[in-house]
């Protein structure tokens, strides 16, 4: 009770911007610089080799020495055989070691893949396209995204308006990507009525978080600069002595914008468009307040004439742009 919102921040902009992420990290020049690294560590990998053979080559001569020392010591020199003894042995142990250490760099050798060059360098620059093309099954997308991304962590800046993704990549790097931030139903702040008022005019239409969401959208601030929430507007309201809002009471039903854009099947945008057009009949008591739609007119013939017409307008692909089947990010 009382404590702060959750980050909020629409996931378009995010979406696009971690897939533009994920395309320029399988770009060809990506795919080309990949490739050259991959070879580098080929080449220091057969350097290491030709050193440790070269290595072995003398360790193995050591040890032939150190056998041929024994083999012709006085055996009634016991101290002294066991010391020769001693270092055949540490020279022959020294020779397995660094066997072991070639076995195990040619096995890696051997163990990578054989890469198609040409192939996948047309792959990279077939991929935007294929990406992009509303055929594309958001599974594929995904697919792709969780084999190059672990996990994207979020946050806010305040002082520039952004979201600053974290982006994990497998493989352990990370990229910072700063995504701007719409600023929709903003006032100006010499202009932001006091809670106060805005309270007094809007109590009564609409339920507690309905109007903490409202003061906030106007920059109305508590008392101690702290936004408001639900407790809060329903401790001011109280000490106001405004009634609660109580749907039973209302000589006319009415619902939110949003209420009424989900009643009628279309998105938030063109329910305000028809409002603007004097399509859909709807009041605003304060700017930045919601809007207030009588639940009566979403059956008017004119409404879903209006309706009609956003239906009509959708692309072909509409329904892959719906919400849920947009992409889903790791860590989001």
């Amino acid at each position: 009770m009382g404590v702060g919102l959750c980050i909020g921040i629409g996931g378009v902009r995010v979406d696009r911007a971690v897939a533009m992420q994920i395309l320029e990290a399988v770009s060809d020049r990506a795919v080309e610089a990949a490739i050259f690294a991959l070879d580098q560590v080929e080449r220091s990998r057969r350097d290491v080799i030709a050193a440790i053979e070269r290595d072995l080559e003398g360790a193995r001569y050591e040890a032939l020495l150190a056998s041929r020392r024994y083999e012709l010591v006085d055996p009634a020199k016991r101290h002294v055989a066991r010391e020769l003894e001693a270092r055949w042995n540490d020279a022959l142990e020294r020779v397995g070691v660094l066997e072991r250490k070639i076995k195990d760099l040619s096995a890696l050798s051997a163990a990578r893949p054989v890469i198609d060059r040409g192939r996948l360098l047309q792959l990279a620059q077939d991929l935007p396209t294929v990406w992009n093309a509303p055929s594309t099954e958001t599974r594929t997308k995904q697919r792709l995204i969780h084999i190059l991304i672990q996990e994207i962590i979020c946050d806010l800046d305040d002082a520039t308006n952004e979201a600053v993704l974290l982006i994990h990549w497998t493989g352990g790097r990370h990229t910072e990507v700063r995504v701007a931030r719409v600023k929709t139903g903003r006032y100006p702040a010499e202009l932001a009525p006091s809670a106060v008022e805005a309270l007094r005019k809007l109590g009564g239409h609409w339920p507690d978080r309905e109007l903490a969401v409202s003061l906030n959208r106007m920059l109305c601030k508590t008392g101690d600069g702290e936004s408001w929430t639900t407790v809060r507007v329903r401790d001011l309201r109280e000490r106001l002595g405004i009634p609660e809002y109580d749907a039973t009471k209302v000589d006319v039903p009415m619902i939110s914008l949003m209420k009424a854009a989900e009643k009628l099947g279309i998105c938030v945008g063109s329910a305000k468009s028809l409002v603007q057009r004097g399509i859909l009949p709807a009041t605003q008591i304060l700017p930045g307040s919601p809007w207030m739609v009588p639940v009566e007119a979403l059956s008017s013939e004119a409404v879903r004439i209006g309706v009609q017409g956003v239906v009509d307008r959708r692309p072909k692909f509409y329904e892959d742009y719906q919400y849920d089947k947009v992409v889903r990010l790791p860590g989001i």
